[in-house]
């Protein structure tokens, strides 16, 4: 028996969201994991009406459009009947993409050499903000490389995981490089709209 998705999928998040999104991703994270896939990040937005946006991705890191399809009608039974968002809202399952969330610590250790931007929920020496090469992790912690800049000198900044309150991957040339390669191997990344979830406003006969 090849348990390698479980395993893939039981990996937990170190770096999660707050409120609404938090209680979409309780909901959302087990459904993914039945099927495969697991959890990136959720984000839930005003602009433009409300939009639940559910990051996931396979064992690959990439989420192709059949992905995203099983994924969003896995979902929107389970989000209907647990109505984690008041009012009506978009729906929509997308791949990480190339500068991706990093949330979990294999994440860290799998783009070590890559450009990364950390922000900390606590300052470290008077900074929140961090931005270098991935060197891995260590322990508890995540070690990166900053180069010098104007108002820092340049040095390893070790920076525990669970101080974090976001961590990405800078879109650099080496990072769209690896991903092209990545992707002769795989399928392209996707994002997929389902239609708009939960309550509707009342409409007059005839509207």
């Amino acid at each position: 028996m090849d348990d390698r998705p479980t395993a893939f999928a039981e990996e937990p998040r170190l770096i999660t969201e707050p409120g609404r999104a938090a209680r979409v991703a309780a909901i959302a994270e087990p459904v993914l994991s039945n099927l495969g896939y697991r959890l990136v990040r959720v984000r839930v937005s005003g602009a433009a009406g409300c939009t639940v946006q559910i990051m996931a991705e396979r064992p690959d890191g990439a989420m192709a459009i059949e992905d995203c399809e099983a994924a969003s009608r896995a979902l929107s039974p389970v989000l209907d009947v647990a109505d984690p968002i008041e009012g009506a809202y978009r729906l929509e399952i997308s791949s990480p993409g190339i500068d991706r969330p990093l949330v979990r610590r294999s994440d860290f250790d799998r783009y070590a050499g890559h450009s990364a931007h950390v922000e900390m929920l606590v300052p470290i020496d008077g900074r929140k903000r961090f931005r270098g090469e991935l060197i891995g992790t260590e322990g508890d912690s995540v070690r990166l490389r900053c180069a010098e800049t104007a108002n820092t000198a340049a040095g390893d900044a070790l920076l525990r995981i669970d101080d974090i309150m976001e961590a990405r991957l800078v879109l650099t040339d080496a990072l769209i490089t690896e991903s092209l390669r990545r992707q002769k191997h795989g399928e392209p990344q996707h994002q997929h709209q389902a239609p708009e979830h939960g309550r509707r406003p009342n409409h007059r006969k005839g509207d």
